[in-house]
């Protein structure tokens, strides 16, 4: 049966680059990099060559990069210890972030009776940048938790202005970056952000690793206690094979941006025009089809369908080989439908079909047409 994986906003391929690093540290670098002998101190060595690399590409020092399991703990890391540590009594924030960021501001205001508001949302899905001013007018410690790139719909968050708006109102900024970090460039000397999550596995590199980027002198604690790893911010031993290859997929993403990014736009751009062309009454949700407001990797569609046939889609697509997703994979094994769509959709197009389709430098145009077909046969 012909497969095609056009679900790569859950995870992606990893490349056989990153594999054979991963490999190779594994069979020659097993040392426990907090012993001081000598296979300790090669795999010691490694890790803080990664953690250069890494920062080089975001025009950051090496201290400032902290190696977490990935984008998940990076967002809990930098919540918890800014209500905890950090003074913050108010969060400011979205109805669309990703789970890991609502629920962990939902817990504390339960642990620690904190305040949040959830900033006004655009039907396209963008944030209303006014509101998030007024809200920013307030004598309480406030931090600003907003994504980079939706992971539902794509949108592209104006980071650069809300960093300036924060620091404006001499609030602190966070941004789940899960989405963008290895598919657009970001200099965090010029976007003054406090604090950005990321994660290995959504840009062809492995899972169960990630960064936190943590501005110096912010104050930060722990999460993780224990040992002293990650200059005490993170205590276990480092997955020395994890972080190299976390470093290896930031070093070819970057390094192959421009031509990566171009492949991928056209397929999305094909996508794009053979749904248009081909299933008249498509609804593009947010701004997936704006090239220059959207991430270059995803489209999220509504399709015509009548709600009776709508439950049978993604099954029908599994039959025919066809990877995608309603939403985020995180949420798969929820029967509630996607918070970020009920937040911009109609009741009438909420009872219809959303899917989210994304792409990465393994697609071809080939495939855009099978899955074209399939759709439009179903349709």
């Amino acid at each position: 049966m012909k497969t095609v994986y056009f679900d790569n906003a859950a995870t992606t391929q990893m490349r056989d680059d990153v594999v054979k690093a991963m490999v190779d540290v594994m069979s020659n670098n097993y040392g426990n990099a907090s012993s001081s002998h000598s296979f300790g101190r090669s795999s010691k060595t490694l890790i803080e060559k990664s953690r250069k690399a890494i920062a080089s590409y975001l025009n950051v020092s090496a201290g400032e990069i902290v190696f977490t399991s990935g984008g998940t703990e990076a967002d809990n890391l930098v919540l918890r210890s800014a209500v905890r540590d950090l003074g913050v009594s108010h969060i400011i924030t979205s109805k669309i972030e990703h789970h890991a960021v609502l629920h962990t501001v939902e817990q504390l205001k339960k642990e620690y009776g904190i305040t949040f508001d959830y900033v006004d949302v655009n039907n396209d899905g963008s944030i209303d940048y006014p509101h998030l001013e007024a809200l920013l007018n307030t004598s309480k410690k406030t931090l600003v938790s907003l994504m980079h790139v939706n992971n539902e719909i794509g949108n592209l968050l104006d980071i650069k202005r809300v960093a300036d708006l924060c620091k404006a109102h001499n609030a602190l900024f966070h941004s789940d970056a899960v989405q963008s970090i290895g598919h657009y460039n970001m200099d965090l000397q010029d976007v003054p952000v406090d604090f950005l999550a990321a994660s290995a596995h959504k840009f062809h590199g492995p899972k169960g690793v990630g960064f936190a980027f943590v501005r110096k002198n912010s104050g930060l604690k722990p999460l993780i206690f224990g040992g002293e790893q990650e200059r005490g911010l993170r205590a276990g031993t480092e997955s020395v094979h994890n972080i190299v290859g976390l470093e290896t997929s930031v070093k070819l993403a970057y390094d192959n941006l421009e031509a990566d990014s171009k492949k991928v736009k056209a397929i999305k751009g094909y996508f794009i025009e053979k749904l248009k062309q081909d299933i008249p009454g498509v609804i593009f949700n947010g701004r997936s089809a704006d090239m220059d407001k959207s991430s270059y990797t995803t489209v999220n569609v509504c399709l015509p369908v009548p709600p009776n046939k709508s439950a049978m889609l993604l099954f029908q697509l599994d039959l025919k080989g066809i990877a995608c997703s309603k939403g985020s994979a995180c949420q798969s094994g929820s029967s509630q439908n996607s918070h970020v769509l009920a937040e911009i959709l109609s009741e009438d197009d909420l009872l219809k079909p959303s899917i989210r389709f994304s792409f990465s430098i393994f697609n071809t145009k080939e495939e855009v047409d099978y899955v074209i077909a399939v759709l439009k046969d179903f349709v």
